[in-house]
């Protein structure tokens, strides 16, 4: 015990002598203590929590592409939508959605909002509920 204090004792003494190198050694410190905890939030986020969804482990994602003409991913036109739906006999239920960015204007400056058009069945497929509202009947997809 008595040679660990005077380990640390020299050490302080020596990080009172040399400034620079103090100041270097805790900025590289506290950049990777930084970096760490910012890279380890993402992948908790992404990789390791759930999707908020019930049986979220059973979500898969389809998408169609032409990867010869260089279309890797293509979205669903309705009515390929109308017919996987129908055809299908794997899932439960198939829903689509796509991230779309639209301009909201009226009174003052026009705005730039990110939504997402969706088929009817997205929300039950999710087993969610709309915050605000209703969901979509069939009629209106």
């Amino acid at each position: 015990m008595t040679t660990l204090l005077q380990d640390l004792r020299y050490a302080i003494r020596q990080l009172r002598k040399n400034p620079g190198f103090t100041a270097v050694a805790v900025l590289t410190l506290a950049l990777g203590i930084g970096a760490n905890t910012a890279i380890f939030s993402v992948v908790n986020a992404v990789l390791l929590r759930p999707l908020p969804f019930p049986d979220s482990s059973q979500l898969m994602l389809l998408y169609e592409g032409i990867p010869k003409l260089g279309f890797p991913k293509v979205g669903f036109c309705p009515t390929d939508l109308k017919f996987y739906q129908q055809a299908q006999r794997s899932f439960q239920d198939v829903a689509a959605f796509q991230n779309r960015s639209y301009e909201i204007s009226g009174a003052g400056e026009p705005k730039r909002v990110t939504g997402a058009r969706i088929s009817a069945n997205l929300f039950s497929a999710l087993g969610v509920q709309p915050m605000f509202g209703r969901t979509f009947h069939a009629e209106e997809d």
